[in-house]
Order: C-alpha cells, then sequence, then structure tokens
C-alpha cells in the first residue's frame, strides 16, 4: 500500500457477498430492510458488491479499506462470510485493502483459536465485533479470552456503538437489543486492556457523550466516523473532533450502506477545520494501523 498515492482511508468497509451459496431464509428482508434505512438500493437482490468489486471501487478512488466480515451466526442465523476468504481476497488487493475478521466471542476459547490463527497466518489486523448483531455485554468476562488473543497480538478491536440500521423497522427490531451497544461498556474494557487499541464504530447514538468521553479519558480509544452521514453529526461531535479528539477520529463509511462518495461529499460541507481534515481523512488511521 502506497500511502503517499491515497487521498484517504476508510477504516469502517463490510463484505457482505457472497457467501456460503445461496441466500439464508430471512436474508432478503434483512437486506432489504437495511436499504430503506440507509436509503440505499444496496440490499436489493443482487446489488450487495462483492470483495474484489469493492477493491476496484475504492481503488479508482485511491482510498485505502479496512474490510470486515461479522459473525452473527448465533443470534441471526445467517452463516458467516469465512474470514479466511476475504483475508485472502484482501492480500490479493493489498495495493487497497487491509483485513480485519470477525469471530462472536460466545465461541470462547475455540474463538480465541481461530483468532491467533487469523492474525498469525492471515495478516489480520483487528477484529470488528457487533455487540447488538452477537448479542453480548462488551465487558462480560466470557469476551476477555477473545480480547486477550487481539491483545497479544497487538491488533485492534473495533466495536459497533449505537442505535443499529440492522432490523429497523422489522417486526421486534428481528431481535436485535440496542442496550449491548452502549459505548460505556468499553470504558471497562479499555481500563483491563489499556494496550488493545479499540474503536468505537459510529457517532454512538444516543449516547454520543458516553463515547465522548470514554475517548476522552482513556488514551487507547479512538472513534470511527461512520455509518451515518457527516449532515447529521450532532454538534458536540464536530466540537470534539476540532479539538481535543482531533487525533482520535477516522473516517469510515460503513460501505456498502453508506458510500464513500456521499460520505466525503458531505463530510466537506461541515465545519471542519482546514487542519483537522487530513488527519481524519487518513493520517490518524495510517498511524493506528501502523501504516506510517
Amino acid at each position: 500500500m502506497k500511502l503517499d498515492e491515497l487521498v484517504a482511508i476508510d477504516i469502517h468497509t463490510h463484505a457482505e457477498e457472497p457467501c456460503c451459496g445461496p441466500r439464508d431464509d430471512g436474508y432478503d428482508e434483512f437486506q432489504a430492510g437495511m436499504a430503506k434505512y440507509f436509503r440505499n438500493p444496496a440490499g436489493a437482490k443482487g446489488m450487495l458488491p462483492t470483495v474484489p468489486e469493492t477493491a476496484a471501487y475504492y481503488r479508482e478512488r485511491k482510498i485505502g479499506c479496512v474490510i470486515f466480515p461479522v459473525d452473527a451466526e448465533r443470534e441471526t442465523g445467517f452463516r458467516r462470510y469465512k474470514n479466511e476468504e476475504v483475508a485472502e481476497i484482501a492480500a490479493e488487493n493489498s495495493d487497497i485493502m487491509i483485513p480485519f475478521a470477525s469471530i462472536d466471542p460466545a465461541k470462547g476459547k475455540a474463538g480465541a483459536r481461530e483468532a491467533r490463527r487469523l492474525m498469525r497466518d492471515f495478516g489480520i489486523k483487528g477484529f470488528k465485533f457487533h455487540p447488538t448483531m452477537q448479542g453480548f455485554y462488551p465487558n462480560d468476562r466470557s469476551a476477555y479470552v477473545m480480547y486477550e488473543a487481539i491483545a497479544e497480538e497487538g491488533a485492534i478491536a473495533l466495536f459497533h456503538t449505537g442505535q443499529t440500521g440492522v432490523g429497523s423497522g422489522m417486526p421486534g427490531g428481528m431481535g436485535m437489543r440496542l442496550k449491548y451497544s452502549n459505548p460505556m461498556y468499553l470504558d471497562d474494557v479499555a481500563v483491563d486492556f489499556p494496550a488493545m487499541s479499540i474503536i468505537l464504530a459510529h457517532p454512538s447514538f444516543p449516547w454520543q457523550e458516553e463515547a465522548l468521553s470514554v475517548a476522552t479519558h482513556k488514551p487507547n480509544v479512538y472513534i470511527d466516523l461512520s455509518g451515518w452521514s457527516p449532515k447529521y453529526f450532532p454538534p458536540i461531535l464536530v466540537q470534539y473532533t476540532n479539538s481535543i479528539l482531533k487525533n482520535k477520529m477516522l473516517f469510515g463509511s460503513d460501505w456498502p450502506a453508506i458510500t464513500p462518495d456521499r460520505w466525503l461529499a458531505d463530510f466537506e460541507k461541515i465545519g471542519i477545520k482546514d487542519e483537522v481534515r487530513p488527519l481524519v481523512l487518513k493520517e490518524n488511521a495510517a498511524k493506528l494501523l501502523k501504516l506510517a
């Protein structure tokens, strides 16, 4: 990856398709709900990009991207996209892609063994957790065996925080419980794993101030700005981005739910200081990912 040639690094992109052949029962409805929530047709049948298509899209725009699947088999019944396959495709596109993985922490010691193997043998640089989709509190001690593996290998832990588009508008929210994604639970994780870099993904509605508090107080906690168009960022998030957290804010789109084209265009229109923009768009991520 030639850092100098990149205009930005997107810290938050999803590997959605293909996965295990035909879609599982209910997957079309799930994706249709996501498309409606984000006002994006990407969830329509046949519309989700493959990982190679994602690589081509980002290469054309000279944007590096961190890509990952989400292992939520236990809660959703949808088979996960194999971490190894995502890592192999990312390796084939290493000029533009950085692979993260996802393992449900409920897999315990077996999951921790998988995590170590992925980091050592497949070049995985971090792990995506989605407490709401995976149905767990991030500070539950049962997840710590997974965090220990990540911390020991020097990788990054990225957690969904705040409300989610997953299940939005569906009966019972598709069983998704928002309570698990309060960023304050990650304060405990940051205390217990002070050497592990932690990313709080998304503006954490309705817990934005909690997220800012944790990131301000704990030196190993960062925030990615994915999942929202910047035009909807609350004023306090913009204020902190321009000031005390300017070195800890990261550009993320949430591709394919939100495209970087849309995110970057809206980011240009909000009140971010000129000297802060390059930090958010590339420099902070480059340091966190040890590219610089």
